[in-house]
């Protein structure tokens, strides 16, 4: 009986999580491939006029400098500027790299290239992994017992309740997932809408990468930019945490909020008159 209960609620899940998926992937080919086609078109076109114009180059001398470029980038290394360019292993970024690993971010433009580094990536993400779940629970767990006492909780009006969590709820937003944003996006010259994307997909753990701050190499960053970045992300990651778990306690709240509201409208109508008679009900006029 158990193991039938159990198959009748896994495969709803199961046929809704594949079926979200399809829709992910259908969705996602109709906006993106036509633009991948235009780049490929595009970047082939670069290639014959780039031969055109320097005849002394043929194409497997320039497919040679293309792979010498993509291996470049594999490696972390940016095509762009000279050797001049900040590392990508100095202690700022190495700290950045370090928190992405911990928290699973996982960006993909960086990865220890050498035996010994990847070995002790795999190492330090077994000890790392639990530690900052561990962290990340405590952290999440102290705050939302700090904010919602329910001995402090019960003796407020439930209005205050209801406005106070939606205000603080909103103020770390706009601290957390709407400011740094703004930063981001005035210090890399992206947009507000890249630096919103970059920030969500950073603090959802998806990490895609393609949007990651700290890599221009024709910019002068401060020595410590990554690293704030990386606390940035810890902290965002308990925020986000927190909220996930505050969310449906402001829903209860508004629920009862409103079943209250509801139960005094009842009250008043079903209240008698002063004569003792009870109140009539009001009956609306059709048209």
């Amino acid at each position: 009986m158990a193991r039938a209960g159990l198959c009748s609620q896994l495969l709803p899940l199961l046929l809704a999580h594949i079926s979200y998926l399809l829709l992910g992937a259908t969705v996602f080919q109709l906006l993106e491939k036509q633009a991948e086609v235009q780049s490929r078109d595009q970047f082939q076109v670069e290639k014959l006029r780039f031969l055109e114009n320097y005849t002394c180059l043929d194409q497997w001398a320039l497919e040679q400098f293309l792979q010498v470029i993509v291996e470049a980038w594999v490696k972390g290394v940016n095509p762009k500027g000279n050797s001049s360019s900040p590392s990508n292993w100095d202690f700022g970024s190495s700290f950045f790299f370090a928190g992405t690993v911990i928290t699973t971010i996982g960006y993909g433009n960086l990865a220890p290239s050498t035996e010994a580094g990847r070995v002790f990536c795999v190492f330090y993400a077994l000890v790392g992994i639990p530690l900052n779940v561990v962290f990340l629970d405590h952290l999440g767990t102290g705050l939302r017992a700090h904010l919602t006492t329910l001995a402090r909780w019960e003796d407020q009006p439930r209005l205050s309740q209801v406005l106070g969590l939606a205000l603080f709820l909103i103020l770390g937003t706009l601290a957390v997932l709407i400011a740094p944003p703004m930063l981001f996006s005035h210090v890399e010259d992206w947009s507000f809408s890249e630096g919103l994307y970059f920030a969500f997909i950073t603090l959802s753990t998806i990490g895609f990468g393609d949007f990651v701050v700290g890599r221009d190499p024709s910019k002068r960053y401060i020595s410590v930019y990554r690293s704030l970045a990386a606390i940035w992300i810890l902290l965002g990651l308990a925020w986000m945490a927190l909220t996930l778990s505050l969310g449906p306690l402001l829903l209860h709240r508004c629920s009862q909020l409103r079943l209250l509201r509801r139960g005094l409208s009842l009250k008043d109508q079903a209240a008698p008159d002063p004569d003792g008679l009870p109140r009539p009900q009001k009956v609306p006029i059709s048209a």
